[in-house]
Order: structure tokens, then sequence, then C-alpha cells
């Protein structure tokens, strides 16, 4: 069985881990269960979310048996966890929703081989106030709970009795999973590691000093100019195909930084060493070819969506480059020109003057007709050189869309009413 732990610090991988002499002793004796937890706070995983599960992911191709928890309890009183405020409590509808939509994305990223999702509602709303307080809340000292960074964080701007009480409720989980599941590791985010060690303080006083409990934290992703991992102008990127197009899922990973690009195979991918360390010595020699970022576009859209959709992205990406959209189906367009200027046509067919003005595209009927005559306008991929040209909005793409483009670069996607 592959020695995990090396594995993960050769990716940089590891921020910390508790008592790593014993976690891989225990990992080179047998196959270890371990977890990693995620609340219903919306209905899919954004990449940065991701991070974690990745490594999550390694553990499970190495034959370990992982283990994810939906929290759905936790998720209905909010983790404190990188907010400066309080979580805006959802509806328990809200929060089954989106529980339903997050196992459904963790379903296909991990399939079926040694994988057990569970939720925490499952255990945690069975837990009445006295047995709460009882069982649980005599074995955390306050002092302890108040020094955990992510409380100790929020103590200036003020932090609820209910999210303070969250380290108690995660801790609750490790145990229950050591318990239920013989899971002996929970990893998480950097901002975790207050929660991972107050769960195996939990598990030492209630099962004894010698009880096998470990935690492994993911170091915090930042990007090479200092700014968060995962955000772009639009906003998070989403696995979600609703939310983030895969041909938008792919460009993010296309247009990374060559200082970034190779850390991100690392922890994005499952490419060999040999593999990542050919393609690191190609963005010092050639990076102008940019194999690297192909390579990891590639490789994790395959992983998030498939391989039809990284096709897909590349077959857009072409059409979109050469100018050449003959060839693209309607979901291509859907994809591709999501973030493109839009205009409204009707179905009826009418002459390419009237058309580019009707739409706005052109804001007048002499600028329209220079275009044309000076082969500035393409319909659907054809240059258009006569004034006389009739477009018929049906005749392409379902009749749902008409892609024009004026100039070089300039396209607009009507939408055909």
């Amino acid at each position: 069985m592959t020695n995990i732990i090396d594995e993960l610090k050769w990716r940089g991988a590891i921020n910390q881990v508790t008592d790593e002499e014993g976690l891989n002793k225990l990992i080179n004796e047998k196959s270890v269960g371990l977890y990693c937890g995620t609340d219903p706070t919306g209905d899919s995983l954004h990449i940065g979310h991701l991070i974690p599960f990745m490594m999550l992911k390694r553990f499970q191709m190495a034959g370990h048996r992982a283990h994810i928890i939906i929290g759905g309890g936790t998720g209905s009183i909010g983790d404190p966890s990188g907010r400066n405020s309080e979580r805006v409590l959802q509806t328990m509808e809200t929060v089954h929703h989106n529980e339903e939509a997050l196992t459904k994305q963790m379903k296909k990223l991990f399939g079926a081989d040694n994988i057990t999702i569970v939720n925490n509602y499952d255990w945690l709303s069975k837990i009445d106030l006295l047995a709460f307080l009882r069982d649980y809340g005599k074995l955390f000292n306050l002092n302890t709970m108040l020094n955990k960074e992510v409380v100790a964080s929020r103590l200036e701007a003020g932090i609820s009795y209910t999210e303070f009480t969250y380290q108690i409720l995660q801790s609750v989980d490790f145990h229950h999973l050591w318990q239920e599941h013989d899971v002996q590791l929970q990893i998480g985010g950097a901002d975790q590691w207050g929660n991972i060690t107050a769960g195996i303080d939990l598990i030492h006083k209630m099962e004894g000093s010698d009880a096998q409990a470990y935690g492994l934290t993911i170091p915090l992703m930042l990007k090479a100019d200092g700014t968060k991992f995962g955000k772009t102008a639009g906003g998070a990127v989403w696995l979600d195909p609703k939310k983030t197009t895969p041909y938008e899922f792919y460009q993010f990973w296309l247009n990374q930084d060559d200082r970034d690009v190779v850390r991100y195979l690392k922890y994005f991918t499952f490419l060999s060493h040999e593999d990542i360390e050919d393609l690191a010595e190609k963005v010092k020699t050639q990076p102008e070819k940019r194999e690297a970022q192909r390579k990891l576009a590639e490789e994790v859209t395959e992983f998030v969506h498939s391989k039809e959709a990284v096709e897909q992205a590349k077959r857009i990406s072409a059409a979109l480059f050469s100018g050449d959209v003959k060839t693209l189906t309607a979901d291509d367009i859907e994809q591709g020109f999501k973030n493109m200027p839009a205009v409204e046509c009707a179905s009826e067919p009418a002459n390419i003057i009237e058309w580019l003005v009707g739409t706005g595209i052109e804001k007048s009927k002499r600028q329209a007709r220079e275009d044309v005559n000076n082969g500035a306008i393409r319909i659907n991929g054809d240059r258009i050189t006569d004034v006389d040209f009739e477009i018929d909005p049906s005749a392409k793409f379902d009749g749902r869309y008409v892609i024009a483009r004026r100039g070089k670069k300039k396209y607009f996607l009507a939408h055909v009413k």
C-alpha cells in the first residue's frame, strides 16, 4: 500500500499533523478509516472546498476507507470558521435541499468503492439538551475553547453561543465515526485545526488516552500574487455545471499563472511524479506552449465533470480561437458564449442590414452597410458581403441562436425569441 503521507508531503499538501509518527505506523499496518466534512451552506461545492476532498480521494485511491460527513446538523447552526460575523441561519428545507445536492456531487467524485457518506443530523438531532451538557459539555474546558484560533479571532467582534458550540458538535462527529465506523483520522483545511484537535481530545477523554485518533490539515491555498485561490472576477468557480459551465471551468484552469501551475498539478491531479516533473521542466523551458496548463485543465475537468466535457471545452476553445463556429452545437454555444454580449432577435427571416440594426449590433444602417461591404460581418461563421443577404434564425443551432461577429473578435450572441 502506498505511503500516503510521503505522497502528500511531496505534493506540498500537509500543513499540520497530530502525532505523525503514530499515524504513519497505523497507516503502514492497516487500512485506515478517515473523514472530511462539509456543511450544506449551499447546493454546490466550489474549487476552494475541493482541496481537502482531493486529499481524501488520494487516501481512497491508496486503499483506505474514506468517509464524508454532509453536515445537516452542524450546517443548521453555522461554522464560525473564516468569518467575522454570524452566519444567517437557513431554513431546514434549504438545508435538506443542499444536503441532497452535495451528496450527489460527492457520489460523482468518489464513486462507490471505499467510500461512506453520512449526515451528522442523524445522530446530532437525537442528543437532547441535558444529555449534551452532561455527556459532552463537562468534557470541554472553557479556557481551551476560547483559545482556539477560530473562536479567539471572533471574540472582539462577538460570537454567539450557537457558533461557539460548533467545535463541540464537530468533536461529537469525530467520536461518533470513531465508535461506529472505525474512523481514526480527520482531515480538513488549515482553519479546522482547532476543531480537529478538540475532537481528538474528546475521544481520548471518553475512550482512553491510548485511543488512536489523529488529525491532518491542508495548507491555506494562495496564488503567487498573494490573492485567494479559487476566486475570479465573476465570483467562485463552482463544481455544479449549471453555476460554472464545464467550458468556464476548463478555461479557469487553462489560464493559471506559470508560477502556480506546477503546485496545482500536484494538488488537483493524480498524475505521477515523473509526469509532473516533466511538465514543470516545460514550464521553465517552453512556457509559451502552456502544456502544463492544458494538462491541468484536462485532468481537473475530467475528474469533476467527464472526458466528454473536456472534449467539448477544447472544441469550443478551438472554435473561438479560429472563428470557425460552424461546427459547434447549440449546447456548445450555450456554454462558450455565456458571457458574450447578448441580444435578441425574432425567429422570422430578415435582411442582414435590418437585422444588425434591429438587434443593436450596429448603430445605423449606414454603418451596417459599410461593415457588410468591407467583409467585417460574419453570421454563424460565414462572412457576409451582400447587403441583400437574408438571415434565417432557424437555420443553425436548433433555431435557438444566431452568432454574429463584427471585426476580428467582437462576438454577439442573438437569442432567438
